[in-house]
């Protein structure tokens, strides 16, 4: 039988409440038009209804973006966290069974600027409340487009002894420190004993014929800059793997940004050695010891 899910909120727009500037650029991206100038440069940032930015009409500027913005607050890792997951936007499989759940959002700097190749590394508990930790079932890792969009396919995860209904993520930026993390769904009831929750990190959810949609926007303490259509992306799971760089003996060679990496290469870095689990050309950020989703030791 499928999970429950509890108190689906769809949140209005107070009224009088000013609308922020991360809403204004996702209206904007959403429908297809390029987000004001005003909204890209700093400091002359504005402020504006969503409806309002989509048919490019501006407010009053405002000297700062004054959103709220104070980074995504970090949560613990707990006992669960495996390396090496696959690269993935959806954790549904033949034979999935639970409520269907999408997730979308977005991931901003500290100026509210998208962040584009940021990676976000997702685990979860299936319908039953229990965690895969032979394979990677409900485990993946992907990251964010030009436009600093996120979305995750999945179902609600299942309740386990002790916890309320969440979901585990690593969020990074390239070059920057890992943000861990989880996020909440709003209206369960067992939010006000789980010692862990925190209402901050709670999702916009709402029920959508027989699944769920939620939103979240992670916010990285980092200072963010303007995404562009030329990003470089990391490989898609469908890429063929790199062939450039082949296994290495033990001890590998030096790790190098701009290198070609193909699963199972062996590397070291600072002394140590790694070995890569996911074809992927290195890009500054990217150091072994910060990705553990494309690198363990050993």
């Amino acid at each position: 039988m499928d999970a429950p899910l509890h108190g689906d909120q769809d949140q209005p727009q107070e009224p009088g409440k000013q609308v922020s500037r991360k809403a204004v650029l996702r209206a904007a991206i959403a429908a297809g038009v390029a987000a004001p100038i005003a909204l890209v440069g700093v400091p002359a940032l504005a402020r504006t209804k969503a409806e309002d930015a989509a048919n490019g009409e501006l407010l009053e500027l405002t000297p700062d973006c004054s959103d709220g913005d104070a980074p995504t607050i970090e949560q613990t890792e707990g006992p669960y966290f495996k390396a090496g997951s696959p690269q993935r936007t959806s954790l549904v499989e033949p034979g999935t069974v639970g409520t269907p759940l999408t997730v979308t959002g977005y991931v901003f700097g500290r100026q509210c600027q998208p962040l584009a190749n940021v990676l976000l590394d997702f685990w979860q508990a299936d319908n039953g409340g229990n965690y895969d930790n032979t394979t990677y079932r409900f485990r993946g890792h992907q990251y964010t487009d030009a436009n600093g969009k996120y979305t995750l396919t999945t179902i609600v995860p299942g309740l386990y002894p002790g916890r309320t209904r969440h979901i585990h993520m690593k969020v990074q930026n390239p070059g920057g420190r890992i943000l861990t993390t989880q996020t909440y769904f709003p209206g369960e009831p067992r939010n006000n004993t789980d010692t862990i929750y925190d209402p901050r990190l709670l999702m916009n959810v709402r029920t959508v014929g027989n699944g769920k949609e939620a939103s979240f926007d992670f916010v990285l303490n980092v200072n963010g800059t303007p995404p562009t259509s030329s990003t470089t992306r990391p490989p898609s799971s469908s890429t063929t793997p790199p062939t450039s760089t082949t296994n290495n003996p033990p001890g590998g060679t030096t790790w190098a940004a701009g290198t070609n990496y193909a699963a199972g290469t062996r590397v070291t870095y600072s002394g140590v050695n790694y070995t890569c689990l996911q074809g992927h050309t290195a890009q500054p950020g990217w150091e072994p010891p910060n990705v553990p989703a494309l690198w363990r030791v050993g």
